[in-house]
């Protein structure tokens, strides 16, 4: 199961993050958000030490959502060193992700 990332430890886990963070904004009621969620899953798996991979709750958490502007859910939010580099609104796959997360792990 993914990182789950709160109000609380935002700050330290991915704006104080040297690396690559990437994180998915979803909720229970929400249908896409099951279909991605064992993508995220998988990936928090393969990239366990290169990556932090996170699972952001908006019924719980709503600092995080209000300051990226985060309006539609699933969304994924791709940080490096802390920075926003890269934002997906909706539905995706595992291939393009992982695309996403090697591109940040190489620059």
């Amino acid at each position: 199961m993914a990182f789950e990332i709160t109000d609380a430890n935002f700050q330290k886990e991915v704006l104080e993050n040297n690396g690559v963070a990437v994180l998915d904004f979803w909720a229970e009621w929400c249908g896409p958000c099951r279909m991605i969620g064992p993508i995220i899953d998988k990936l928090h798996t393969e990239y366990e030490g290169k990556a932090l991979i996170g699972k952001v709750n908006v019924d719980e958490n709503s600092e995080i959502p209000v300051q990226f502007g985060i309006t539609s859910i699933p969304t994924i939010l791709i940080f490096k060193n802390g920075k926003m580099v890269e934002k997906h609104v909706g539905v995706t796959t595992q291939a393009n992700l992982a695309q996403k997360i090697e591109a940040q792990l190489a620059a």
